[in-house]
C-alpha cells in the first residue's frame, strides 16, 4: 500500500467526521483554558467601596442606644439626674433632680418622696403599702416596692434610716438605722382575691415581681376559688408558699366564669386553665353536637378527663 492509498483509507473524512472534529479539539481548547481564565478573574482586585457612611451611621446608633440606655431606667447615671417620661418634651424626658437626705420611709410624707426624685406613681405605690399597714423592716425592704428601679433604690439607699420608734405623722425623722434585730416576724393577714401587688410585697420572701405574677395570674383566671391555687404561679417555690401560707385568706371565692355555649376559641384560649389545645375541642365539639345543657357535658370531649374537669369545672357556666 503507498502512502496515497493509507492517505485515502485512513486520513480522509467525511464532511460530518470533519464538523465533529472541530467541535471536539474546540471542547479540549476551552477545558484547558478555562481555570486559567477563572483564577484571573477571582485575583482581579475589586473597588474599595466607600464604608464611611456606614460607619457614621453605626456610631449614630450607638450614640442613640446609649442614650436610651441611660434613660430606660429613669436614671442619668452620668449626671445623677432622675428624669420622668413626659410626651410633651422633644424628647420625651423632664429632669427632675432629686435631692438627697437622711430619711425613715415608714414616716417620710408624700411630698419627701417626691423630694427625693421618685415618681408619683412608685410613690402611690408606697403610700398604699403603707396605708394598708405596712412596714419597712430593714432598708432592704424598699428595694421590694414594686416599679422603684435598681438605679433608684442604690442612690437613696445610703441615707435610709428606719427607727424604731416611728411616728405616724408623716414627718422625716433623722434616726440612725437600727442594728438589732426584732424576734417577732409578724405579718398581716390578706384577702387574695382583693389583695394588690403592695399587699402580697409584705408577707416574707415576696418582692415586687413575684407579686406582679400573683395578681397577673389571678386576674387572668378571674379571681382564686382555692388558697392553693397561689402555688401555680410561675416562679414562686413551694417553700416561698409554705411560708406565706398561713398570712392567705379567701372568704370570697366567687370567681369569673366563661359561658361555654356562647364563647369563642379567642375568648376561652386566654383562660390559663383551657389554652387553645382545650378550647378548639370545645367549640368544635359544640358546633357539631350542639350547645352544652350542663358544664359535666364536657366529659364527652375525650381530652377532657376527670381531672381536667375538676379544675376548669369553677370557670364554667352554660347560661
Amino acid at each position: 500500500m503507498n502512502w496515497k492509498e493509507f492517505a485515502t483509507d485512513y486520513l480522509s473524512f467525511s464532511k460530518k467526521e470533519q464538523i465533529a472534529v472541530f467541535v471536539l479539539v474546540a471542547l479540549i481548547v476551552l477545558v484547558f483554558l478555562a481555570p486559567t481564565v477563572a483564577f484571573k478573574k477571582n485575583n482581579v482586585k475589586a473597588k474599595p467601596v466607600d464604608t464611611a457612611w456606614m460607619t457614621a451611621v453605626k456610631n449614630l446608633e450607638l450614640k442613640s442606644t446609649d442614650a436610651k440606655n441611660n434613660f430606660s431606667n429613669g436614671y442619668d447615671d452620668n449626671n445623677a439626674n432622675y428624669y420622668q417620661y413626659d410626651k410633651n418634651t422633644n424628647n420625651g424626658f423632664v429632669n427632675t433632680k432629686g435631692e438627697l437626705f437622711e430619711f425613715d420611709p415608714n414616716t417620710l410624707s408624700p411630698e419627701g418622696w417626691k423630694k427625693l426624685g421618685l415618681r408619683d406613681k412608685t410613690i402611690n405605690t408606697i403610700q398604699n403599702y403603707l396605708n394598708k399597714g405596712g412596714r419597712f423592716k430593714a432598708p432592704e425592704d424598699v428595694k421590694k416596692i414594686y416599679g422603684l428601679f435598681p438605679n433608684e433604690y442604690e442612690r437613696i439607699a445610703p441615707h435610709i434610716r428606719i427607727s424604731n420608734n416611728a411616728t405616724t405623722n408623716n414627718e422625716t425623722i433623722y434616726k440612725p438605722i437600727n442594728t438589732t434585730k426584732s424576734n417577732s416576724n409578724t405579718y398581716r393577714i390578706i384577702e387574695i382575691n382583693t389583695a394588690d401587688t403592695s399587699d402580697f410585697i409584705s408577707l416574707p420572701g415576696i418582692g415586687s415581681k413575684l407579686a406582679w405574677r400573683i395578681v397577673n395570674f389571678r386576674d387572668k383566671l378571674g379571681g382564686f376559688h382555692n388558697i392553693n391555687q397561689i402555688a401555680e404561679t410561675y416562679g414562686l417555690p413551694d417553700s416561698t408558699f409554705q411560708k406565706i401560707k398561713s398570712y392567705l385568706k379567701l372568704t370570697d371565692p366567687n370567681v369569673k366564669k366563661i359561658n361555654i355555649n356562647t364563647a369563642s376559641v379567642d375568648e376561652l384560649k386566654t383562660h390559663p386553665y383551657i389554652r387553645y389545645q382545650l378550647a378548639r375541642p370545645i367549640v368544635a365539639y359544640r358546633e357539631q353536637h350542639g350547645l352544652f345543657s350542663k358544664p359535666e357535658d364536657l366529659k364527652k370531649i375525650m381530652i377532657v378527663t376527670d381531672e381536667v374537669f375538676l379544675k376548669i369545672a369553677p370557670y364554667l357556666q352554660v347560661q
